[in-house]
């Protein structure tokens, strides 16, 4: 005890020897001490001084808030002997008066009551820095002195800026502090610490607050941290907004306002760090922003400028927002396009990418993976591109510094062009020598832990299964690749490194079906094989499966509906009819309610409306779907995402798939089992999944994936088939599932 007590009185002095103004204590005239005035005011602070000691959960006269015991002496001193030093120094000052004495004790119990709401408050760890428990004995000291420097005539702003942020917030909020002629600055003082601490907030803050003296620091502060929120609030006609734009010293800053104040704002502030260096004027940008091949061709340019650039650890100013724009437009002026037209002839259904060079085709395909349809890269895309590298595979990733070449390669393997476009690489230089392909190969699953996010993990997991599928050597230098960079990562203790190649071991080996290999059980992820019948039926007491599908009105949208209507026009079923949705209920065996929307035009906005009142209808009425089937096309396939319920146990996509698309499943529902297809949607497969799985769940039927598939194949009878992808062969689904749970959810 000792060696505590010297501690005590080393670290924290303060405790036992300021408000000098009110008088000194010790340990020994307080323990006898009894108020014989004021017992009101003192039996407050007595009470909170009781909830203190109890806030641990024990009744013990002991404040237990950490694993350290020097730690925990410290708190439970300051939760009784300064607390009891307090209200004697009080009672013995003789220079202070009655009611003096008694605002003292008042807004001592305050502040103690303060401390411990801002501990217990959860509300406050994502507004603000909440104070720990282990805080107390500073947090009272900075009260007291801030007491002190009050009554003493003394710079209370001075101490505010030596507390954190958490501490100053209770300590100037405290009524005793209201007259205070430095609470003003004291509360912008305040503000500057909350900014400082959370610079994502500081223009949300400055709106509030724009005339706070230090306003244009903190917005060249912004700027440099997020240029595009910087440019949001430029564009407003309000205090704010003016503030930015007076600005004109910062060449950051005068750059984003100017952008911000044009009609064609968006259409410039992708290219913004270009612009800053002198690279790109506006003058060019006007001359490409009409014409979508000139602007397309422009932001590929500036693309592949920026890629270089990071190679030199240089990152510019909104490099996702160009790459995004990129992406857009990749998909807007030239996918959908081809994309729409696969029925035409080649000749019409690709003359719009005929002029773009290899580069502009590259980015195409990697910007649009789960949109772009089988034939729109094989027919399309791909084989233009390598008829302008002259054959030369190797030559189009050099041309763009190896920017996305993960996603390139997988999607060359899903759409079986993977062998062919290696094979255009040179020849090996010697027997023993590894060939560029082969180095590009070993590339493609190294290093993966040094990625940002997953995405390029889930392309290597994704590409695994076709890779296997058309080739074996190449699939089995991949699981050695695999398998050392397990090792290396083992060595290196680095515990992603470590998640991401035992997850892409485990799913590589469970590729192959003699290797008798449980996902569920090595990974840790819900069963991959079989959803239960028992998993499908809804909560409420009718136990019906809900199934829910979304429909979309355009011309193809609308002819499918009434494909599906009719299949279900059996006495197994009976249909119910509404203005903007349909019933199908079983009458025959388990019940189940599929519902679906009808498929009314799309131009006057009908369907979307469709969709939000069914939505609305099943929430409203608990009946939450389990199983979630998209019929249409992929670009429609972000709304049926985004309005799925997060209940959903089976999503089926009638659509392309991708990362993208995966990741936003699994993000609403974690456990979903997703069927995608590499293709556009074929009825022929569509419809007889939605008819085998519906009378599964009539007959009450558990879905086991397997023989399921095998079931729908015959159904199908459709060369489409091969293109869709079953629940346990999604790699990449698997594993942004089993990364979740081996990270605790971080990516």
């Amino acid at each position: 005890m000792k060696l505590i007590n010297r501690y005590f009185f080393i670290l924290f002095p303060s405790l036992l020897i300021h408000f000098t103004a009110i008088g000194q204590c010790n340990v020994d005239s307080i323990r006898n001490f009894k108020p014989a005035q004021r017992l009101y005011w003192h039996d407050d602070i007595d009470r909170e001084q009781r909830n203190l000691l109890k806030w641990d959960g024990k009744a013990d006269d002991q404040l237990t808030v950490s694993d350290n015991e020097e730690v925990n002496f410290l708190a439970t001193k300051a939760a009784t002997t300064t607390i009891d030093c307090f209200q004697y120094r009080v009672e013995k000052d003789s220079t202070l008066d009655a009611q003096k004495k008694i605002g003292y004790l008042r807004w001592y119990a305050e502040f103690l009551k303060m401390l411990q709401k801002n501990w217990s408050d959860r509300s406050l760890m994502e507004k603000v820095a909440r104070l720990k428990p282990t805080e107390l004995p500073t947090s009272l000291s900075f009260f007291e002195q801030a007491l002190d420097a009050d009554r003493a005539g003394n710079s209370l702003l001075e101490l505010v800026k030596k507390m954190d942020y958490a501490t100053a917030s209770l300590v100037i909020r405290s009524s005793a502090f209201v007259n205070n002629k430095e609470l003003a600055d004291c509360k912008n003082e305040l503000l500057l610490k909350y900014c400082h601490l959370f610079p994502q907030q500081i223009l949300p803050t400055l709106m509030k607050n724009p005339d706070v003296p230090f306003a244009d620091s903190l917005i060249r502060l912004a700027a440099k941290r997020d240029p595009k929120q910087l440019y949001d609030y430029a564009q407003a006609d309000n205090r704010l907004g003016v503030l930015i734009r007076s600005i004109k010293d910062d060449s950051l800053i005068t750059a984003i306002a100017k952008i911000a104040k044009s009609k064609d704002g968006q259409q410039y502030f992708c290219f913004l760090d270009n612009i800053l260096n002198g690279k790109t004027s506006y003058d060019e940008i006007d001359n490409a922003k009409t014409d979508s091949l000139k602007y397309y061709r422009l932001l590929v340019k500036t693309h592949i400028d920026y890629v270089a650039r990071t190679l030199n650890k240089d990152t510019a100013f909104e490099y996702e927002t160009l790459n995004k724009r990129m992406m857009q437009k990749a998909k807007e002026n030239f996918v959908n396009i081809i994309n729409g037209l696969h029925t035409e002839t080649a000749e019409v259904r690709f003359k719009n990418i005929q002029n773009l060079t290899p580069e502009e085709l590259y980015y195409l395909a990697v910007s649009s993976d789960g949109i772009i349809y089988t034939s729109s890269f094989v027919k399309g895309v791909y084989p233009l591109m390598m008829k302008k590298l002259n054959n030369r595979g190797d030559s189009i990733l050099k041309l763009v510094y190896f920017d996305k070449y993960r996603k390139f390669i997988k999607m060359c393997a899903g759409y079986n062009k993977l062998s062919e476009y290696l094979a255009s690489f040179p020849a090996k230089k010697s027997a023993d020598a590894l060939s560029d392909a082969e180095v590009l190969m070993k590339s493609f699953v190294k290093n993966l832990e040094k990625s940002n996010g997953t995405e390029d993990a889930v392309d290597v997991a994704d590409s695994y299964a076709s890779i296997a599928e058309s080739m074996k050597p190449l699939a089995n230098d991949m699981l050695r690749n695999v398998q050392d960079n397990y090792n290396r990562n083992v060595t290196q203790q680095n515990k992603r490194g470590i998640a991401i190649y035992k997850i892409l071991n485990e799913l590589f080996l469970s590729a192959d079906s003699t290797k008798k290999i449980d996902l569920a059980k090595d990974l840790g992820i819900p069963p991959v094989y079989d959803v239960p019948y028992t998993a499908l039926k809804n909560g409420n007491d009718s136990g019906r499966v809900i199934i829910q599908q979304f429909f979309y009105g355009d011309k193809d949208g609308q002819g499918v509906f009434n494909g599906f209507l009719k299949a279900f026009n059996n006495p197994n079923w009976k249909i119910i009819n509404s203005d903007q949705w349909v019933e199908v209920r079983s009458v025959k065996g388990k019940p189940v309610s599929i519902f679906a929307n009808r498929a009314l035009n799309e131009e006057d906005g009908l369907d979307e409306k469709a969709q939000k009142a069914l939505c609305n209808y099943l929430e409203d009425n608990k009946l939450f779907p389990t199983i979630t089937i998209h019929r249409g096309h992929s670009y429609y396939a972000d709304a049926t995402i985004a309005q799925m319920f997060p209940t959903s146990k089976i999503v089926f996509m009638g659509s392309c798939g991708g990362y993208h698309l995966l990741h936003d499943i699994l993000n609403v529902s974690s456990d979903a089992h997703i069927v995608a297809t590499k293709q556009i949607g074929d009825t022929k497969v569509n419809l007889p999944f939605v008819i085998l799985t519906a009378n599964k769940m009539r007959m009450g039927e558990d879905i086991r994936w397997v023989p399921f598939w095998n079931e729908l194949k015959k159904a199908a009878n459709s060369p489409e088939f091969e293109d869709y992808v079953p629940p346990y062969k999604n790699l990449g689904a698997l594993f942004i599932k089993a990364y979740k749970i081996a990270m605790g959810g971080d990516e």
